[in-house]
């Protein structure tokens, strides 16, 4: 584990990725209840080229001051250079087309165009780099960089080259891998690949999961994180399930941190027990309009999984989908979640 995370305090806090994105940057109308897939260039308001590569840093430099400011210890940039978690990515693979996307039909029975795979999949060059080099420029807190995940990655797009589900998600592995290991040259503390699409195929999950987080994770000496949810709640703003189709098997990968959601969903917490020895960062902040997280009710979160889990493994976070807030509320939100960590912290000690 990197030296430089023992500074971290007990119950640590930590985003899981993204941040409300500034109206004049991306057209918020248009995101709202939208998870893009393939490329979504009418999102943004300004055009691509320096003026938008100017226009992202400035945006991210706003998002880490409200984690800052908030409190939080374990910041991102806010993925505020992304479309979605997923979509960024692919634009630096060989064997994947944007620009003609194929469609699948979703959960809920409507149809999302998706990328289609058109040959071998190969990293080209550098995606996220650059975020994370400004983000290092931009503050000195614990930076964690986020990647979609392998299994999640095959399970969004149309197979044309492979013809096996297996070998498309580990081809997708290898090309996290190398995105992830120039990362960490470049100093990323906390890499988090993001896995939500386990819950779409849990037989598949089953089969062959953790083999493709264990390959995109290889090699890497970073604090590792693998985050599943079910869904933001700007999309599912209505009951969860109360338990994961597919996590206990997590606790065989190599990766050291597992994040989940467990607010909105009221996540029946004994599972965490299932997950020996990995930390758990848990979600204790229901994104939900109208939601209760008044600090007290956040505190009993996390007193809820301390009934599970020792001090040093829990992680306090929000559930996922804070791109869809506004800046005001996520501020808000965010100062919820360190407050009720330092009454939990109190008591610790």
């Amino acid at each position: 584990m990197p030296s430089e995370l023992t500074a971290l305090p007990i119950l640590p806090t930590a985003v899981v990725g993204s941040h409300p994105q500034p109206g004049w940057l991306i057209d918020r109308d248009r995101l709202t209840g939208h998870v893009p897939r393939a490329r979504a260039e009418d999102l943004w308001r300004i055009p691509a080229g320096p003026q938008r590569d100017e226009a992202q840093d400035d945006a991210a430099v706003l998002a880490v001051r409200d984690m800052e400011g908030a409190g939080i210890d374990v910041v991102t940039d806010g993925e505020v250079r992304r479309e979605s978690y997923s979509n960024h990515l692919l634009g630096g693979l060989d064997g994947v087309d944007l620009d003609n996307p194929a469609t699948i039909r979703a959960r809920g029975g409507f149809t999302i165009p998706v990328p289609r795979i058109v040959g071998p999949i190969r990293r080209t060059g550098e995606v996220e780099l650059g975020a994370l080099r400004h983000l290092l420029t931009t503050t000195d807190r614990v930076a964690k960089m986020t990647l979609p995940g392998p299994f999640t990655l095959g399970q969004q797009a149309v197979d044309e080259h492979y013809g096996d589900p297996e070998a498309l998600a580990m081809a997708f592995a290898e090309a996290v891998n190398a995105e992830a290991r120039a990362l960490e040259a470049a100093g990323a503390q906390v890499i988090q690949i993001d896995e939500p699409w386990l819950r779409n195929d849990p037989a598949g999950a089953e089969r062959y999961a953790v083999p493709v987080i264990n390959r995109a994770l290889e090699g890497l000496s970073a604090r590792t994180v693998v985050h599943l949810c079910f869904g933001y709640a700007a999309v599912v703003p209505a009951d969860k399930p109360n338990a994961y189709a597919f996590l206990a098997p997590l606790a065989d990968s190599t990766v050291d941190e597992i994040s989940i959601e467990a607010a909105q969903p009221r996540l029946d917490l004994g599972v965490l027990a299932d997950l020996a020895p990995k930390r758990v960062s848990l979600g204790v902040i229901d994104l939900r309009e109208g939601a209760d997280n008044t600090v007290p009710t956040v505190a009993d979160r996390l007193r809820a999984g301390l009934r599970h889990l020792p001090t040093d493994r829990l992680v306090a976070s929000p559930d996922c989908g804070m791109k869809y807030l506004t800046r005001a509320d996520a501020r808000s939100k965010l100062a919820a979640l360190a407050e009720a960590a330092a009454v939990v912290r109190s008591e610790l000690t």
